[in-house]
């Protein structure tokens, strides 16, 4: 039960500052005009999408004619602590597409296609360009990887983050075959264990990064094969769903692993099945030199390294011996260089289900 107003306080007195939600840091007039155009950068749809953005939730076809047992693949993420040093450089917008890049590389692990992106932008202080930015980078790179923005959630929420600072996830909905699911059930002895480059740091071990960096800012205008380490380090995550999509056409690969925090070891080990181990010689990765740089600019162990960084290996391949060459000559047309860099044995109880052998060239 509410108390009774007391007597001898003025109402007027609690009422004269006039409140409004546009004061206490939220204008609805600009983020309807950022939705309406960010409306018009998503508009391009497939057929699969039923209907436009500005509905409470997106309607999606999922009839697939050509698939006997259509399974979906459901997954979240966001882009990590890059995020913060991409805004700090005023490189916001490049973020939006290593998001996609990384999510549709989780979601095509297990042998499927994407089909639908939808995106969250949580805003300490709602700024048109950036937002928009975003929106346009995420639908554009869905677009490249076939697959469609179809819309999402953008929210501004004043001293609940910071004015300048973006929260930011997405997630995906893909599709396989049941028949053609990947999930390493497949791994046997004698299976070959192909590494697939990465094209820099990716989305992983940004903490460390930024730590070197504010340790030594000159770190960042260190020149590395004629680009300077910041530009590196901002590179776009690669995405390696064109190249699987094709593959997946022709061949179905035993084990996927895509190559993010954990490393090698870690990743490797998510679709190692019991009684077989997966052997690694660590000297036939090519390791780029962005990494060389990070290890000496801050003495970072040999063993640190591998759990945080890629260090050259953005996904790795577990395939029979006789779909080798053609799994290396598809990303070969790509452009991506792929490396033979171990080995499925019988399991090695020491080793448990990977085994690093060697060690990596900084």
């Amino acid at each position: 039960m509410f108390e009774p107003w007391p007597e001898n306080q003025s109402r007027s007195a609690m009422t004269q500052k006039k409140y409004s939600y546009k004061q206490s840091g939220v204008d609805i007039d600009t983020a309807d005009r950022t939705k309406q155009e960010m409306a018009s950068i998503i508009s391009q749809r497939d057929a699969r999408v039923l209907n436009s953005l500005g509905g409470f939730a997106s309607l999606i076809d999922f009839s697939f004619p050509k698939i006997k047992h259509p399974v979906l693949v459901f997954k979240m993420e966001e882009p990590g602590s890059k995020q913060l040093l991409a805004a700090q450089m005023g490189r916001l917008d490049s973020v939006g597409r290593d998001l996609i890049h990384h999510l549709i590389n989780d979601t095509i692990m297990m042998g499927a296609a994407p089909v639908a992106v939808q995106d969250t932008i949580i805003c300490g202080s709602l700024n048109k360009n950036d937002v928009v930015s975003l929106v346009r980078e995420m639908s554009q790179a869905c677009k490249e990887q076939g697959c469609q923005l179809v819309g999402g959630e953008t929210s501004e929420q004043p001293r609940v983050i910071p004015k300048g600072s973006y929260i930011l996830s997405a997630a995906c909905v893909g599709v396989v075959d049941r028949e053609r699911i990947v999930d390493g059930s497949r791994i046997e002895e004698g299976d070959l264990v192909l590494g697939i480059a990465s094209n820099g740091i990716h989305t992983n071990g940004y903490t460390l990064v930024r730590s070197l960096l504010e340790a030594d800012p000159e770190l960042a205008k260190k020149e590395i094969d004629g680009e300077i380490f910041l530009e590196i380090a901002l590179r776009p995550h690669r995405c390696y769903n064109l190249p699987l999509q094709q593959i997946f056409s022709e061949r179905r690969p035993s084990g996927l692993a895509h190559i993010t925090g954990g490393g090698i070891r870690d990743n490797l080990s998510r679709i190692i099945p019991e009684g077989v181990t997966a052997v690694v010689n660590l000297p036939a990765i090519p390791v780029p030199p962005i990494f060389s740089a990070i290890q000496g600019a801050g003495s970072v162990e040999h063993d640190e390294m591998l759990r945080t960084f890629n260090n050259g290996v953005g996904m790795i391949i577990v395939c029979r011996p006789e779909d080798h060459e053609a799994v290396s000559a598809v990303f070969d047309s790509f452009e991506i260089p792929s490396f033979l860099m171990g080995e499925i044995h019988s399991f090695d109880p020491k080793a448990g289900k990977v085994s690093l052998q060697g060690a990596l060239s900084f």
